[in-house]
């Protein structure tokens, strides 16, 4: 009998067990064998490229974790290590490679499964002084199909606008103003050859500010590197807008008479949109072309006493300035263009305390002293105008983008897409057009130039987003029918949008055309405009 039980026992015992082992292994999926494009993505590991050590490999993908009544629930999406630019999230698979070409450029390389690949390469820029992997700029190309890399520029820092690396380290300038994307494209092509068995079929390069000084650098530099190129309110010319940045401040604090109070900005603004809105036939909020404009800020002064509605005599001297740039003090000319009207409501970075990435430039290059106080310098004095002009020679040949031959880079059959919001605080419009206009004296006439540039200037935009105008807007889709199709972008819808709904639309059109109202129909709706000729 005892026996009897024993065996029942343990026959219940084994029972349990194995309705416990079922139950674990239906909840927990089975480990799916490596697909073809993780294998792929592993190999990398091995890969040799000159100069270059690859640190890090991965498939990322987002894998099962639990199965629960037949339902397979996944892991959270895959977050992207932090840099000076942020951090980003990932929800769809893809090989990661991160390397280090020497000395110290490091950059990312993310490419779709073999299937969800579009067959192309894209670079994707930094911003400011660089200092760290563009990863949030990278998501939105990845998930249009493009393998797409960034690099930190040949440094790291904790914030793109820090220029504490360039103390003592003139190694690291050139990476900066040039190499760095360079030696990115190039590894980042043949990572991709290595992982699909083919090289890209057509490569593109986009940014913005810092990043739109790197597209001009690729462009002139390096013209076989890209077939199409985006660069955005360019920095292309830093030795010469850094101390142009720093203007606003130095006008603001010759005396405590001369600053201008935030609370009076949005006096200042509401006057010089009231003034030119209507000079290009419409009434709708934004200055399509500020140079038309002759606001005049002395309209606005003060019969009697200071007063919140009105500008000293002091107050008015200083707008004007801003608005007119940088000049040299002994001859008049211009050394760096002003902001524009319309441009006033982000004044507060230029003319409380100085625009910070300028002052790095002072401290550790221009200066080579890290104690250097930009209240010791005076802008009027032609002595320390001459160290502005100096420097300009010494650097810019490490820093500027500014060579307006870009006759390698036609050849190639390479397109450049150029524009700058009017509204933008921080980099002078008028240093785009100037730019540009040097590309079309240098191939001879402006349809020439056409063939293979277009410069879209786009009313009430800020530093490459953001103020009143319409800012969102894809580049992205022109330049691959341009490149690919032969068809130039003769128009490009870009909107408004606030709380995730467009509420203004506009086309922009190649400069030097204008945006004109067809006379009826809404102002919001970009259906009603056309591109007519220049005024």
């Amino acid at each position: 009998m005892k026996r009897a039980l024993h065996a029942v026992s343990v026959l219940v015992l084994l029972l349990m067990l194995a309705q416990f082992t079922l139950t674990a292994f239906a909840q927990t999926p089975t480990p799916a064998l490596k697909t073809p494009a993780e294998l792929a993505c592993e190999k990398l590991k091995d890969l040799k490229l000159p100069a270059t050590t690859i640190t890090e490999v991965e498939f990322v993908i987002k894998r099962p974790v639990e199965e629960k009544f037949g339902i397979v629930v996944y892991g959270p999406d895959w977050k992207s290590p932090k840099s000076a630019f942020g951090q980003a999230s990932v929800g769809i698979p893809f090989c990661r490679v991160a390397a280090t070409v020497e000395p110290a450029i490091k950059f990312e390389v993310w490419m779709p499964p073999a299937d969800a690949w579009n067959g192309k390469f894209f670079g994707v820029g930094n911003g400011a002084l660089a200092g760290g992997i563009n990863y949030p700029a990278m998501v939105e190309p990845l998930k249009r199909g493009y393998a797409v890399a960034s690099t930190d520029g040949g440094h790291e820092s904790p914030a793109p606008v820090l220029g504490d690396w360039m103390n003592g380290r003139p190694d690291l300038w050139d990476d900066f103003g040039y190499r760095a994307i360079h030696e990115m494209t190039k590894k980042s092509q043949r990572i991709v050859e290595a992982y699909y068995g083919k090289a890209p079929a057509h490569s593109y390069f986009q940014g913005c500010s810092g990043g739109g000084q790197q597209a001009l650098a690729e462009a002139q530099r390096y013209p076989a590197d890209y077939d199409g190129i985006i660069a955005g309110a360019p920095a292309n010319f830093p030795t010469r807008m850094w101390p142009g940045e720093t203007w606003p401040a130095f006008v603001t604090h010759r005396s405590k008479a001369y600053e201008i109070p935030l609370e009076k900005l949005p006096l200042i603004h509401e006057a010089a949109v009231k003034a030119c809105d209507a000079l290009d036939g419409e009434q709708d909020g934004l200055i399509e072309d500020p140079r038309q404009c002759k606001f005049d800020p002395a309209v606005l002064q003060c019969k009697g006493a200071d007063a919140a509605d009105c500008l000293t005599a002091e107050q008015v001297d200083s707008v004007k300035k801003i608005y007119d740039g940088l000049r040299d003090p002994t001859t008049g000319e211009l050394f760096w263009p002003g902001y524009e009207p319309g441009s006033e409501l982000d004044w507060p970075g230029h003319i409380g305390e100085p625009f910070i990435i300028p002052q790095s430039y002072f401290k550790y290059m221009v200066f080579n002293n890290p104690d250097w106080d930009w209240k010791t310098f005076d802008f009027t004095d032609p002595k320390d105008f001459a160290i502005l002009y100096d420097a300009d020679a010494r650097y810019g040949p490490i820093l500027n983008a500014t060579d307006p031959d870009l006759s390698a880079f036609r050849k190639l059959g390479g397109k450049l897409i150029l524009w700058h919001g009017w509204a933008d605080q921080n980099i002078a419009p008028r240093n785009t057009i100037n730019y540009y206009n040097s590309v079309v004296e240098d191939v001879g006439s402006e349809a020439e130039a056409q063939k293979f540039v277009r410069l879209f200037m786009i009313p009430g935009v800020g530093h490459c987003r953001g103020g009143e105008g319409p800012d969102r807007f894809d580049m992205v889709s022109a330049l691959e029918q341009w490149v690919e199709k032969g068809v130039a972008p003769d128009r490009v819808v870009a909107s408004k949008v606030k709380d995730g709904k467009p509420v203004l639309s506009r086309p922009l059109c190649p400069y030097p055309q204008t945006i004109e109202y067809k006379g009826s129909g809404s102002m919001d709706d970009a259906a009603n405009f056309v591109c007519g000729k220049p005024k």
